[in-house]
């Protein structure tokens, strides 16, 4: 079959990425902008021995679930994958996706699937994005990674971010990169929605096991999960490898936290084997990388009474529940939608000790 070639196709499920998944002669075509149930027409763009990728042409047969994209600058910028598809939709899909990758990556019997927490704000509501800034043009790179696209606005910022956005296009400055952020945002990770990240922190408090004596809360950053917890537990002790927000966690902490700069892996095995695991709570929050073998392999060896795993790749969350299983329960997965309009989502992943 030439590149070129225009096929029809049917849609039948949604790829982990946000291309849509069909079949024609054996083989496996993703393509973008599409919803499952959809007809459409689309040219081959590249293939492999097992798949191929298509861009679309048309809709043929849309599905009701497809509304028109907010943005502009939709198909062409790379960094939304479902403003063509309604809200609802788009939650039902993230969900789904991340019970069948927990099922096939973590060879799971079960995934104790809990109600998707959705976003308030579906618009407007990240607190920092990156441009980047090269011959006239300030924006985002493109769907095929390196044109980038001349962005005046993005759908998914936060005004405050917009308006710096603004403020930048109109300085002169030289090319390159720039982080634009909300007012209070530090060198180092912090979650990008602050409505679904209320929303994270309420669940986490209402998860966690009462009566604990310890919590270590792991990949602390500036402490978010710890001093939301603070009243909870009478010992807490951070771990982060970011200098700049173990100085901010350690600015006027309560006489019960402690924060320890360094790897996970370096802290972990003393502090576990320091306290009683019966009445230890380890909270996780690692990097879309996932956990190294060794702080899994600590975990397993200490045992501590329960696990809060916070997951923004539910690959990589799978690969680790399917370790962690060994010992542990899998009590509850909650999909929360911390990137509405693009293929991301966080999850909440709660495990007792068996």
């Amino acid at each position: 079959m030439p590149d070129h070639a225009p096929l029809t196709l049917q849609i039948h499920d949604m790829a982990f990425g946000g291309k849509g998944v069909a079949r024609h002669d054996g083989k496996v075509f993703f393509v973008p902008f599409t919803i499952p149930g959809e007809t459409v027409t689309a040219r081959v763009v590249r293939q492999k021995k097992n798949f191929g990728e298509a861009d679309l042409v048309a809709v043929e047969v849309a599905s009701p679930d497809r509304v028109a994209p907010e943005c502009p600058y939709f198909a062409r910028c790379g960094g939304c994958s479902y403003q063509h598809i309604a809200y609802p939709r788009q939650l039902a899909i993230k969900a789904a996706q991340v019970e069948q990758t927990l099922l096939r990556v973590g060879r799971l019997a079960h995934v104790p699937m809990r109600p998707a927490i959705a976003a308030l704000q579906p618009f407007g509501y990240r607190n920092r994005i990156r441009v980047h800034v090269a011959g006239g043009r300030t924006g985002f790179f493109g769907q095929d990674g390196r044109t980038l696209v001349d962005v005046e606005q993005c759908a998914i910022a936060a005004p405050v971010v917009n308006k710096a956005l603004r403020d930048l296009r109109q300085a002169g400055i030289r090319d390159g990169d720039y982080a634009l952020r909300a007012k209070g945002g530090g060198p180092y990770f912090e979650q990008t929605n602050p409505g679904v990240t209320r929303e994270l922190l309420a669940l986490v408090e209402a998860t966690v096991r009462r009566g604990q004596a310890l919590l270590v809360d792991a990949y602390c950053g500036a402490g978010l999960f710890a001093k939301k917890l603070a009243a909870l537990f009478p010992h807490i002790v951070g771990i982060e490898e970011n200098a700049s927000a173990i100085e901010k966690a350690r600015r006027a902490p309560a006489p019960h936290e402690h924060y320890l700069h360094g790897d996970v892996s370096a802290h972990l095995g003393d502090l576990l084997a320091a306290h009683d695991a019966a009445r230890t709570t380890v909270l996780l929050d690692p990097p879309a990388t996932g956990l190294d073998a060794r702080v899994c392999d600590l975990l397993l060896a200490s045992g501590p009474a329960e696990i809060l795993y916070v997951s923004c790749n539910p690959g990589t969350l799978a690969r680790d529940l399917a370790v962690l299983s060994r010992s542990y329960e899998l009590v509850a997965v909650t999909p929360l939608d911390m990137f509405p309009q693009t293929a991301e989502i966080e999850v909440l992943a709660h495990l007792e000790r068996r």
